[in-house]
């Protein structure tokens, strides 16, 4: 579904990717793990082509992704949640929903309202006034209203209160069960993701240092010391 091959990424000077290869298949649920500084957001980057100084290959389902086409590689159904609670915050739910799903207006509505009843609760409330889990439950909506095949995200339980974050990732799994959706997570807070996905990469130093079934890695004893 989603390949990286031979990826080398740099921010200047700075070599954060090494010769790196990943496959996503279809319907995975993959968390991706790391020190600060492994390139786990690089990655992130790299697979929507929004790196300038990037060379490898990078291919999703049957498209070659364009470094620096990042309007044109999301079309092709994939859905980008950067770090940070990514939304219009002087707008409306409603409309931050609306501009998001342009293209697939009332059938993605339904679905999104249908998993996150809360933001038709709140579709008239201004986004800066949600709380931090609120926000990224509407990124997350946003996100969604793409009709994306794969999500990748990144951070998306950062500052959030442990029963938050619980929720947060609760429903990034029912969006995975319901719908189909590959989704691909960053994550610091590695227990509780490690207890979400199937699949687990750790990074370290821009390469991987381990890629195999979640449960597995939960049971290492050196778990912390990959970290």
């Amino acid at each position: 579904m989603l390949q990286l091959h031979g990826i080398n990424a740099h921010y200047g000077k700075l070599h954060v990717l090494h010769d790196f290869s990943l496959t996503i298949n279809e319907g995975e649920r993959v968390g991706i793990f790391g020190h600060n500084g492994a390139g786990k957001t690089t990655l992130l980057r790299a697979c929507v082509g929004d790196l300038d100084e990037c060379t490898g290959r990078v291919r999703y389902r049957d498209h070659e992704i364009a470094a620096g086409e990042v309007h044109r590689n999301v079309t092709f159904g994939m859905g980008f949640v950067p770090q940070g609670h990514n939304v219009f915050r002087d707008l409306s739910v409603a409309e931050n929903l609306q501009i998001a799903g342009l293209r697939n207006a009332q059938e993605a509505l339904d679905d999104v309202l249908a998993l996150f009843p809360l933001l038709r609760e709140r579709s008239e409330q201004i986004a800066n006034s949600l709380s931090g889990g609120q926000q990224q439950m509407l990124a997350l909506g946003m996100a969604l209203m793409t009709r994306p095949s794969i999500l990748l995200l990144d951070e998306p339980t950062i500052g959030l209160a442990p029963v938050i974050v619980r929720d947060v990732l609760r429903s990034i799994m029912e969006i995975n069960r319901t719908q189909g959706t590959t989704v691909v997570i960053v994550e610091q807070n590695v227990q509780a993701t490690l207890e979400s996905v199937d699949r687990a990469v750790v990074i370290k130093s821009g390469r991987i240092i381990f890629d195999g079934a979640s449960s597995e890695l939960l049971k290492q004893e050196s778990l912390w010391e990959l970290f």
